[in-house]
């Protein structure tokens, strides 16, 4: 799905932007893009047992939440915001979950994740083992939900970005 003319005016693209080769936030979009923004793309991630699970990546790399500078601490944390409002909206989960762990991939990235009580793994995080199987029914409702699931978080990303540049 394209990002629209909004994003398309916000954009740039992430292959310009300061990259380290063998990082794969680098090197790829990393899933569905939903949104780029000169600081920051949004994706949503391709995980099959977390339909909801999006991904706030800073365009430079930088490792760490430190290396930023506070204004654009700020920008972050307002694009993680605006994702997990829309997420408590629409789908009304259980709990959202946050995270920046970064050992694995060490690019500056939040998570941003959808959790429901039912899900394979509640309550624990989504990279820990099952607890269950998947319930395909309501995985099915929410996958069936994503184009507008989609495109809320991105329209909510674009005010935030619009009341930005007031």
């Amino acid at each position: 799905m394209s990002p629209g003319p909004m994003a398309a005016a916000l954009s740039v693209c992430w292959s310009d932007a300061m990259k380290l080769a063998g990082c794969p936030l680098c090197e790829s979009v990393g899933g569905v893009l939903i949104l780029e923004a000169p600081q920051y793309r949004v994706i949503r991630a391709e995980e099959p047992d977390f339909p909801a699970f999006y991904r706030v990546v800073w365009t430079a790399h930088v490792a760490e939440w430190s290396d930023l500078q506070p204004k654009e601490r700020v920008n972050c944390m307002e694009a993680v915001a605006a994702i997990e409002r829309v997420l408590r909206e629409q789908l009304a989960p259980t709990k959202i979950n946050l995270a920046a762990l970064g050992n694995m991939v060490p690019h500056l990235h939040w998570h941003v994740v959808a959790r429901f009580d039912w899900d394979t793994h509640f309550p624990a995080p989504v990279w820990a083992a099952p607890a269950r199987t998947a319930d395909p029914a309501r995985l099915a409702n929410i996958r069936h939900a994503l184009p507008g699931l989609d495109a809320q978080v991105r329209k909510a990303l674009q005010v935030l970005a619009s009341s930005r540049s007031m």
